[in-house]
């Protein structure tokens, strides 16, 4: 039975199976990791995500990161971290080089989900832009729209979101549901609209090396 959102959110996925190499990923891209393993057959792969609210402290990942490392490397011929920094300002990196594992490049999950060359080219024109992905589509209330007092304080969100113009969604799968709840976010931040497919973008072509 595939974990509901929850599972993966609150309480990390649980590595299952018996590969040679293991995956320790946010929460928030499990789903996405799932898909990719399945549509590929990638069965020399396991699956260990740490919880998706950890992006609401990022000093605290590196520290998550190196204990799993820790934890289960003996189990396992590699592990790679599917993190980017994640605003961690270069601590997760450098984290992992001392531990010897490899990590997703790029500063987030917006721009290896779009490509980081490709989002690296226009991010000086999409400055005052906000990125949602899949995951924080579905959970935009948990991750945004609460943490950040919205519910309570409505006002909070022209203190906060004056500055930006635009909600871009990038969209990893075609789904209307998902479309509507992406632009219900935008018109609750007062913020234009714009989707964009980027599919599972760099993050299929990182895993698809690993061998």
């Amino acid at each position: 039975m595939q974990p509901n959102d929850q599972t993966l959110t609150e309480q990390g996925l649980p590595a299952r199976g018996r590969g040679t190499i293991l995956l320790l990923a946010c929460g928030a891209l499990a789903r996405e990791i799932l898909a990719l393993k399945q549509v590929n057959g990638w069965t020399h792969m396991d699956l260990l995500c740490l919880p998706a609210n950890l992006h609401l402290w990022p000093d605290r990942i590196p520290d998550a990161v190196e204990k799993a490392v820790l934890e289960h490397r003996d189990q396992y011929e590699t592990i790679f971290v599917v993190y980017a920094d994640c605003g961690t300002g270069g601590l997760l990196q450098a984290r992992c080089d001392a531990l010897g594992v490899q990590m997703v490049p790029g500063p987030h999950c917006y721009a290896f989900f779009e490509g980081v060359d490709t989002f690296a080219a226009h991010a000086e024109d999409e400055i005052t832009a906000f990125y949602l992905t899949d995951f924080l589509v579905r959970q935009f209330d948990a991750f945004v729209w609460k943490p950040m007092g919205f519910d309570r304080h409505p006002e909070l969100i022209a203190m906060m979101f004056g500055n930006y113009t635009k909600l871009v969604y990038q969209a990893q799968t075609n789904d209307p549901a998902l479309d509507e709840k992406a632009m219900d976010a935008a018109r609750r931040l007062g913020l234009a609209y714009e989707r964009r497919f980027t599919g599972y973008g760099d993050l299929a072509r990182e895993l698809s090396q690993l061998t």
